[in-house]
């Protein structure tokens, strides 16, 4: 009470508040956060009320330990002269009415109405998705040559130079590869794996095979020999094509057990290697089947393929155990490539545009939205590979791409590393930026002083960012993990909107999108057209819909757990949805931490918000059936070697500035900062520094990224045992 009248007396608040204090009425409490917020928090908190209706909220978290005068002055911050919202509060998280977190609506304009809390629901109303034309993969790619034969099909670099395949062109490649398929005896049904990287021969492989009505099952390039050898021995497959040396060796290895392994190809030269064909000699021995008349017309066949057919069978990452074959159809992708087009993208992905392609095209994401290209036009590009991406940005110039946020936050914490008086003018820059992201978020124009400093924070920061990304870029779409709406605001600051989305590869993989016009950070957007979405038992999100798999591949026990008889497909990830539509994920439900105290701690938000760190690059939280959680901490070598030489530690290796006491002191005090948001205790008592980063090489990291966590903390259970050897008390505390 002390702390309202405080920023009272300043004459900032635009209305009269007055307090309600939660105290032991936990109904009444629950009561105001659910009309608020959409759902209730599990602590108590403090609502500060006007005309009898939720203004914003503060948890108790949020206030308990800190003095009257401290919170006076956070909620000061939070209202400009005007008496509107301002993005920080300083210290305190305050839950905004109406859209909930930073991005949406706080006070109505004079005599306007107080809009209707957006409460939660437990299932979505479905748009109805239009009927889909293309409803197979063939009719998808056939349609991208007819449809847009003059421009770009493929793009690639090559002895330094880009360059490009007409869609002509790619049609004449895969109806040779096609027929030499026919001639070695793989017809409809039958598996052809791919052992690549992103590259042009990959889609040629991946419409020949489909054109025929076989399975593509791509392999990502990062597994080892041992992984390999069981998605091939899993789905039999009958071919593979590898592309480097370094994966036909993986091929050579494993040979000899995969008995249903008939023919090998490599796209570069094989050397020699025995057993293995040329796919330049496999291309020509299409040609001559062709000439020759012993094979069909490969229009009239892959216009044959029905969508119910099998097109892919999609290995998960597998993090607690062996992966599971993935049944998707073409009618599974192909309606899918739809609903994200009637979703709204239509508008921003045309013909004529180019796309860099550097996500795995192993893994669903990159894959449909390849597809998507192919049918709207779009010229893609492949990056020559991930540690290339930065310069083939700028060489490329594209205007759209996909990935997944380590992408963005690495980004992020670079711009946020830099020094001296460079990163104070970032710093201002980027608070300068999220103001007028809100306004534009909202539908409005930054005005008067506002428009001013945007127009100078652009010109020092953000038009700069722009031409790292080649200058041209209109639309980037995050998937696969969470994206923190700090680094995603920054982005639409930027000029450079970054449309989060959600999905599996067990749905094709879009379940929701933000798309332009319709974003709320912190979501993962509306559900796409056809997808029925439902919140299930302990908050589980179910989707049903022309998007969720066939099953799982030669195991109907596993498909029976996933996919009820009612044909909810159950994701294991935990979720709200609320009334208008948008999807907030929370954490995995196999991830949700349960301390000795009973405590429920989703650690993937925690883990992001370390991340956002520039000394950061990796962060896992654990504590499942612990006294409390600690968190281990990779650091980001070149942010953190720059400050070590400034601190008289150059020359230190990885081991001893992960040892070093300052180092320690250092990213702990950096990563706590960013985790004032969070209840007391879901903060990590503890945390240790490591000196060697997870990798799929390791095997801490799926080939998606995803951290396995039973690796990392046998990994590094010595670690771990030593930050709880010593009880509760904590450097973090």
């Amino acid at each position: 009470r002390p702390a309202v009248a405080m920023a009272l007396q300043h004459g900032k608040l635009p209305e009269r508040v007055t307090t309600v204090f939660a105290g032991q009425d936990l109904d009444a409490t629950a009561e105001a956060r659910r009309h608020f917020l959409g759902y209730a928090p599990s602590s108590p908190s403090i609502a500060l009320l006007r005309d009898g209706d939720v203004a914003f909220m503060l948890e108790r978290h949020d206030i308990e330990g800190r003095s009257a005068e401290e919170i006076a002055q956070d909620l000061v911050n939070a209202f400009d002269r005007r008496g509107r919202r301002r993005l920080s509060t300083g210290g305190c998280r305050l839950y905004w009415r109406g859209t909930p977190g930073p991005s949406g609506p706080f006070l109505r304009e004079p005599g306007a109405p107080m809009p209707a809390a957006s409460s939660p629901v437990n299932r979505n109303q479905p748009v109805p998705l239009q009927p889909v034309e293309r409803d197979t993969i063939p009719k998808i790619f056939l349609r991208g040559v007819d449809g847009h034969e003059r421009e770009d099909g493929l793009r690639y670099k090559e002895g330094g130079a880009w360059r490009s395949l007409s869609r002509r062109e790619v049609e004449e490649r895969v109806t040779r590869l096609a027929a030499a398929l026919a001639a070695w005896g793989v017809g409809p049904g039958d598996r052809v794996a791919l052992l690549s990287e992103n590259r042009p021969e990959w889609a040629l492989v991946d419409y020949a095979v489909l054109g025929m009505g076989a399975i593509v099952v791509p392999v990502y390039a990062t597994l080892p020999a041992n992984q390999v050898a069981y998605i091939l021995e899993n789905c039999a497959a009958r071919a593979v094509f590898a592309s480097t040396a370094e994966q036909l060796a993986k091929v050579a290895e494993i040979r000899g057990g995969l008995p249903a392994l008939e023919r090998v190809a490599a796209f570069d030269d094989p050397g020699g290697a025995p057993g293995v064909e040329r796919f330049a000699d496999v291309l020509e021995a299409g040609r001559a089947a062709l000439e020759r008349g012993e094979v069909g017309s490969f229009r009239e066949a892959a216009l044959r393929v029905g969508p119910d057919d099998v097109a892919t069978l999609i290995y998960t990452s597998g993090t607690t155990g062996d992966p599971k074959g993935v049944m998707l159809t073409h009618h599974n992708l192909a309606s899918n490539v739809a609903a994200v087009l009637q979703h709204g993208f239509d508008a921003v992905i045309r013909r004529g545009q180019t796309a860099l392609s550097f996500l795995p095209l192993s893994h669903v994401f990159e894959r449909m939205v390849d597809y998507l290209y192919w049918d709207r036009g779009v010229a893609i590009a492949y990056a020559e590979s991930m540690d290339r991406v930065a310069d083939n940005l700028v060489e490329v110039r594209p205007h759209i791409a996909v990935s997944v946020p380590r992408l963005f936050d690495k980004i992020y914490t670079r711009v946020m590393g830099a020094r001296g008086l460079r990163r104070r003018i970032v710093l201002w820059a980027r608070d300068v930026g999220a103001r007028a992201a809100d306004e534009r978020l909202a539908g409005r124009e930054p005005s008067g002083a506002l428009a001013l400093q945007f127009r100078l924070a652009d010109r020092l920061v953000f038009s700069k960012l722009r031409e790292r990304t080649g200058g041209r870029l209109e639309v980037f779409v995050s998937g696969g993990a969470p994206l923190s709406a700090e680094v995603a605001k920054f982005f639409h600051a930027a000029g450079l909107p970054v449309y989060e989305g959600y999905g599996l590869t067990e749905t094709s993989p879009v379940i929701a999108v933000n798309r332009p016009g319709h974003v709320r950070l912190g979501t993962v957007g509306q559900v796409v057209p056809g997808v029925e979405v439902r919140i299930g038992e302990h908050g589980e999100i179910l989707t049903r819909g022309p998007h969720v798999m066939k099953g799982y591949w030669n195991n109907p026990e596993a498909t029976a757990r996933a996919v009820d008889t009612e044909g909810w497909f159950h994701t294991g990830d935990v979720g709200e949805l609320d009334a208008d539509g948008f999807l907030r994920i929370t954490d995995r439900l196999k991830d949700l931490i349960v301390t000795a105290g009973g405590k429920n701690v989703a650690p993937q938000p925690i883990e992001s918000a370390a991340a956002l760190s520039p000394f950061v690059a990796q962060a896992v939280m654990v504590g499942d059936r612990r006294p409390y959680t600690v968190l281990l901490l990779v650091p980001d070598w070149e942010n953190l070697g720059a400050w070590a030489a400034r601190h008289g530690l150059a020359g230190a290796d990885r081991a001893a500035l992960a040892a070093d006491a300052r180092v320690h002191q250092l990213l702990e005090h950096d990563v706590m900062r960013r985790l004032g948001a969070f209840a007391r205790y879901e903060l990590p008592k503890k945390v240790s520094v490591i000196p060697e980063e997870l990798t799929i090489e390791s095997g801490a990291l799926t080939p998606t990224l995803k951290v396995k966590r039973r690796v990392v903390e046998e990994r590094f259970r010595d670690r771990i045992e030593a930050m709880y050897a010593g009880g509760r008390e904590a450097a973090a505390d």
